[in-house]
């Protein structure tokens, strides 16, 4: 089975309802996962989107902040949801699909402005998130299963704008890059987006604040798609969407896609 999946902070998934529905009618993931939906569950808008093919359906929601989604042509059940670091936060959720592949949907914790848990209570609440998936990985190891979502970590060197400026900057800095590393390798998961694009400048985010983004271009790459060894060759065609930024009322976030041949 061949299919395509797209991972997307969607940051409000009722106020940017149509934004959805767009993307699903323009690029036709037959997988879409968001994150940052920012609703309870019930309240999640799947009219629209189930007119649009998309009958299959799993959450983990909560009101008015985090919030995960998985949104799918293909059939799927629902696989659980895990909790880390004591938070309480809908930041996971997982789905099986029928060719026996488990998607992991993860919103991990932003961090705050402050990358130092002795005075930023956030930044150390995401550490311990990135130590708890780390250590569920080494205790479960995935098989035949993909990761993706907002990760809030941009990784590499050319993941970011400019690496010697966000040093020390919350989502680049080095000790979130070292647990970043840390929990990937836990699961042996392989960074598909970088597989298929191994070197160049990347990014899936760009800040509100820049008045003109596209031109400042002053991106990040927040947004992951990762699979285990046994299913990472089959991953190909990656791409981020870089124009959905440019769309009115965006998210932040740009959508990530990869297709896969299982």
């Amino acid at each position: 089975m061949s299919f395509t999946l797209a991972t997307w902070n969607i940051n409000s998934v009722r106020l940017r309802e149509n934004l959805v529905a767009k993307l699903m009618q323009e690029e036709r993931p037959d997988v879409l996962c968001l994150q940052e939906c920012k609703s309870p569950v019930e309240k999640i808008p799947l009219h629209q989107f189930k007119q649009l093919g998309y009958r299959h359906f799993v959450a983990n929601g909560q009101k008015g902040y985090n919030g995960v989604a998985i949104l799918s042509k293909i059939p799927m059940e629902d696989a659980g949801r895990q909790e880390f670091a004591g938070l309480d936060h809908a930041r996971h959720v997982a789905a099986k699909l029928e060719n026996g592949v488990t998607v992991h949907n993860f919103y991990v914790p932003a961090g705050g402005d402050v990358p130092d848990r002795e005075v930023n209570e956030k930044f150390g609440q995401k550490l311990d998130y990135l130590t708890d998936m780390r250590d569920w990985f080494h205790s479960q190891p995935p098989e035949k299963s993909i990761l993706v979502g907002d990760l809030n970590i941009a990784p590499r060197e050319d993941d970011v704008w400019s690496h010697k400026q966000l040093l020390k900057v919350v989502s680049h800095t080095p000790i979130e890059v070292e647990q970043f590393e840390q929990t990937r390798d836990a699961g042996k998961w392989v960074d598909i987006t970088r597989q298929d694009i191994p070197d160049g400048l990347l990014y899936s985010w760009w800040s509100y604040r820049a008045k003109d983004w596209d031109t400042a271009d002053k991106g990040r790459r927040l947004d992951h798609i990762w699979a285990t060894p046994d299913i990472s060759n089959a991953g190909h065609g990656s791409r981020v969407v870089r124009h959905v930024r440019g769309w009115e009322k965006p998210s932040d976030h740009a959508p990530v896609f990869a297709s896969f041949d299982l």
